[in-house]
């Protein structure tokens, strides 16, 4: 029995639907009345299937009209497009897209992703916001370097008290939210427990990886990207490097690998046999990486605080 997918091509002001088992489709502006009527276009009967790409922040209202009601299922454009070019298909347009996103859904074995609640959404924001001031922050300070007028300077020294200002009332607002839902309260605290997770970093892992705890260790470094792919075919090896998975969470355990090095009992005992094993420093910090992944994913699951083990 085929499934009655549904493809959904996401634009700043369309969307364009296509359901595989009748080849009907239709176009809504993404816009509140654009996703009733596209409700009404799906009808009552629930389709196994609705797939769209990730596009950034134009489907985030189609998650929080549909979140629950639909089986919602977000896929990597770019595995989409080599879908499409496995089958034949060159031409890129919205409706296309639309039918292929259908037939992606139809022919590989794809599960609905679990409902992302309200608070979910809005702590997304506010990590995104947090994150671009960052940037900003970063980039100030590198142009404040070579600025020679007094101007220049004290804007540039304002903005600076701003900015720290600001992400400061992010990241209580961001602390807050999160301690709203007791089971998020409780995962916080068990990061926090963890030497080089802060509150700050322990949100963020939170808000990139809101499946932590219910994976195994393979699955949790393959979804953030730390797992080394191997490359070989026949008697040739080449070196085997971390490449997919979600940027902004490795981005999130960086800072935290490095401070772990110096200060986690554990985790610095194994980066200094890496270096004096020859490995190179950022192969070992990226094992710190995967390290602390792993380990956060396993005491949330476990429901218990970091402990150092015992000599």
């Amino acid at each position: 029995m085929s499934k009655d997918t549904i493809g959904i091509d996401i634009s700043k002001d369309t969307l364009d639907a296509h359901r595989l088992s009748t080849g009907t489709a239709a176009q809504f502006a993404n816009s509140p009345a654009g996703l009733r009527a596209l409700r009404r276009w799906i009808g009552a009967e629930t389709p196994d299937l609705v797939v769209y790409e990730a596009t950034g922040a134009y489907h985030a209202a189609l998650e929080r009209s549909c979140a629950g009601a639909l089986p919602l299922v977000k896929v990597n454009p770019l595995q989409a497009r080599r879908f499409a070019q496995a089958r034949g298909t060159r031409a890129k347009t919205d409706p296309v897209d639309a039918r292929i996103l259908a037939a992606m859904g139809a022919a590989l074995d794809l599960a609905p992703d679990a409902p992302e609640g309200e608070d979910h959404c809005a702590l997304k924001e506010l990590q995104v916001a947090r994150m671009a001031l960052v940037k900003e922050r970063t980039r100030l300070l590198n142009r404040s370097k070579t600025q020679s007028l007094a101007l220049l300077k004290r804007q540039s020294k304002a903005r600076l008290e701003q900015i720290k200002r600001q992400l400061a009332a992010l990241e209580d607002a961001m602390l807050d939210l999160a301690r709203q839902c007791e089971r998020r309260a409780r995962a916080v605290d068990i990061l926090c427990s963890v030497p080089g997770l802060g509150r700050v970093t322990a949100v963020a892992i939170l808000v990139e990886c809101p499946e932590i705890g219910t994976m195994n260790r393979k699955q949790i470094a393959s979804l953030a990207g730390l797992a080394p792919m191997t490359r070989q075919s026949g008697q040739w090896q080449g070196r085997a490097f971390i490449q997919g998975g979600r940027k902004f969470l490795r981005d999130a355990l960086y800072m935290p690998a490095l401070v772990a090095a110096r200060h986690n009992p554990d985790l610095r005992q194994k980066y200094q046999a890496m270096i004096q094993a020859g490995k190179p420093a950022k192969v070992a910090l990226t094992a710190l990486m995967r390290k602390l992944i792993e380990l956060a994913n396993a005491l949330v699951q476990q429901d218990r605080e970091w402990t150092p083990k015992s000599a």
